[in-house]
């Protein structure tokens, strides 16, 4: 997933290939830092189903509050991969980026945005 969106960022873009090195690099890292939130996220989400079922209000409150934490932790792993991203290209290229959609085009992590983009920054790569 991670060189699908790479290669389509190089073809928007005109990537140098040491650019797409770093890119990848960059999109690994991030996909990498969020596996352990996004099972944690996970699990949260099965405990917000079992706390609904149940009608713990309580709990709903207290999980509602744990996925809502979760969701920023991956929300700032992905816009510090955004900005690395961005800081890796040209001007010509920033251009050409700040022009597509949602900052860039969609990908496997979740939402569209650059390599990801601001739509992206919610759930990792699958």
């Amino acid at each position: 997933m991670i060189q699908n969106r790479v290669n389509r960022l190089a073809t928007l873009l005109g990537l140098t290939d040491a650019q797409k090195t770093q890119a990848t690099t960059i999109f690994t890292n991030a996909f990498t830092a969020s596996q352990a939130i996004q099972t944690n996220l996970d699990t949260a989400r099965q405990s917000l189903d079992a706390a609904v079922t149940a009608n713990s209000t309580a709990t709903i409150d207290q999980v509602a509050g744990t996925i809502g934490t979760l969701q920023g932790q991956l929300l700032a792993i992905n816009s510090k991969a955004d900005a690395a991203f961005y800081a890796i290209l040209t001007s010509d290229q920033q251009t050409k980026y700040d022009a597509m959609p949602h900052g860039g085009p969609g990908g496997g992590f979740g939402p569209p945005g650059p390599g990801f983009g601001p739509a992206f920054r919610g759930a990792p790569p699958q």
